[in-house]
């Protein structure tokens, strides 16, 4: 229906519900004291953000807002809040298998044991191989500049690729985090 009034009430319930989840995680992240917490509590918070992204990101509006990113945003920005962190939700989510954010791994036979062809193996199929992607990201509260550096792997095949090598733990969650945020905050009436 192109004149529903979004959001409609059970999309408010949801979306409030999300968004102070990943409201609560974003600002425990950027604390130093959370980089100072054991990798297993790290990863789980951060695990959850990702969870909680991924189901936001099936609001429609949402949507829209990372299909225009393509045409006026940065090289690769749409398909960092999109596919990228929705790879990396459906790796922590479907793979449980890792306690840390650096001892994730994965490869084409894992990412492949039930089905050919789905969301991760298409993720890797087609950005396996492409050139690094830089981004910096001004954190206030730090009062400091982040440079972060993205590295797809060079092939996807039966080598381990870690999560870690493609995206940090510290520095590159704190970029996806400020990334999402930014996509999340559209929609959000300051009002």
């Amino acid at each position: 229906m192109p004149n529903e009034i979004r959001p409609n009430r059970n999309e408010s319930a949801f979306l409030n519900l999300a968004y102070n989840r990943f409201y609560d995680i974003f600002e425990e992240v950027f604390k130093e004291e959370f980089w100072k917490r054991d990798p297993y509590y790290r990863f789980m918070k951060i695990k959850n953000a990702f969870e909680v992204y991924s189901e936001i990101m099936n609001y429609e509006p949402v949507k829209w807002v990372i299909d225009s990113m393509k045409e006026n945003r940065p090289p690769m920005e749409s398909e960092l809040g999109g596919v990228l962190f929705k790879s990396i939700r459906n790796i922590l989510s479907h793979f449980p298998f890792f306690d840390s954010w650096e001892e994730v791994w994965i490869n084409a036979s894992i990412i492949n044991w039930y089905r050919n062809g789905q969301s991760v193996d298409k993720f890797f199929r087609k950005y396996s191989g492409i050139k690094e992607v830089k981004y910096r990201i001004w954190e206030p509260g730090n009062k400091k500049m982040t440079y972060v550096t993205i590295r797809m792997p060079e092939q996807y095949n039966e080598q381990k690729i870690f999560l870690d090598d493609i995206i940090s733990e510290k520095d590159g969650v704190k970029f996806c985090f400020v990334l999402m945020r930014k996509i999340i905050d559209t929609q959000v009436d300051n009002t």
